[in-house]
């Protein structure tokens, strides 16, 4: 277990927010999308300023306009490293596959996958050295030194990147024979990745893609049981071994497969609170698996100021424990009125009690 000595306040109190170690506060964060950013520019600029206690140390908005240099939230169709083609059709916000490299299973045999030590999502790996630099400073800081190196749809979303999302539930159902082999692919390139990043010492790791749709898991969970947990449990394991906490980020509802999330070695899972329900959640996870919630981004844009205060203290209220194993987030996408993005800043100041910066 990761220990709170030499960390800053912000990460020792996360720690001990998601070790059930009693935090001194809930951890809280809003995120602003690119194309937020681009909607509001200076007045959303004025807003995050006068909220320091949530984003502490924030010294401006320098290019209201930019996307961060990740490609997929500019406009145009963008190749990656596995050979899908991604399109972007709204700058600031992301792209989608448009198409499949292996489509047809005809061009399996003669398709190449990507170097785990050498290619990224969208062209070359970060230096590995650099990384070790990065993590090296994160960890003098005081904070915590996070490791992947994998993007949003590093396995399951991967497999119907490569193949399609249709003809990815045939093959499970079909038991296709080649998809065992792709699975076997796709999971070695990952391991890989971490193994790599726990070799440099990374300290807790971050991983995101969506399993479930909005009222059910998109397979059988015994479906999903069978073709996705044993590569989970292969990436996962290694760092539930080495004491380095797994975080899971999934949209859509994933209820019946919490329990086996944490069997494969998840400490931290992100669900998002419409489809699965704060009753659900309560029952199946608070207590046995820290909660990063995902707050009602669906209620955002057409809420309330009243309502969204609401929402976030009920939510608060229905998952925290004195012990801890609770944050919550709220993302923000441009179709969000200020006013509303004012209120859902003030009731996460409000029930979550961050500190003056």
């Amino acid at each position: 277990m990761l220990t709170y000595e030499n960390r800053n306040r912000a990460t020792g109190n996360l720690l001990r927010a998601i070790q059930f170690g009693s935090p001194a506060w809930t951890p809280c964060r809003v995120g602003l999308m690119p194309g937020t950013w681009m909607k509001h520019r200076e007045a959303l600029e004025e807003l995050v300023r006068a909220h320091p206690r949530l984003w502490p140390g924030f010294k401006g908005k320098k290019d209201f306009d930019s996307t961060g240099g990740n490609p997929l939230y500019e406009p145009g169709r963008h190749t990656d490293s596995w050979g899908a083609v991604w399109e972007n059709v709204e700058r600031g916000l992301s792209s989608l596959v448009v198409e499949e490299p292996l489509a047809d299973w005809a061009a399996f045999d003669s398709w190449t996958p990507p170097d785990p030590m050498r290619d990224g999502h969208l062209g070359p790996r970060e230096p590995w050295d650099e990384v070790a630099r990065r993590m090296q400073a994160v960890r003098a800081r005081g904070g915590l030194a996070r490791g992947g190196g994998l993007p949003h749809g590093f396995f399951f979303m991967r497999l119907w990147y490569l193949r399609g999302f249709e003809r990815l539930m045939l093959d499970m159902a079909a038991d296709e024979p080649r998809l065992a082999k792709l699975i076997r692919v796709v999971e070695g390139y990952n391991v890989a990745v971490i193994g790599k990043y726990l070799e440099l010492g990374a300290e807790y790791f971050h991983f995101g893609e969506d399993l479930g749709m909005q009222t059910s898991l998109p397979v059988s969970p015994e479906m999903w049981r069978r073709f996705v947990k044993p590569s989970y449990e292969a990436m996962f394991g290694p760092c539930r071994d080495a004491g380095a906490p797994v975080y899971l980020h999934s949209d859509g509802h994933i209820l019946e497969i919490i329990p086996d999330l944490v069997e494969t070695g998840v400490r931290v899972v992100n669900p998002q609170v419409r489809a699965n329900g704060l009753d659900g959640l309560v029952e199946v996870a608070k207590g046995r698996v820290a909660i990063d919630l995902d707050l009602d981004r669906q209620l955002f844009p057409f809420a309330t100021p009243s309502e969204l205060d609401d929402h976030v203290g009920e939510a608060h209220e229905a998952l925290r424990s004195d012990a801890g194993g609770l944050t919550l987030y709220a993302e923000i996408e441009p179709d969000v009125p200020l006013e509303n993005v004012e209120a859902i800043c003030c009731a996460l100041e409000r029930v979550c009690k961050p500190p003056e910066p």
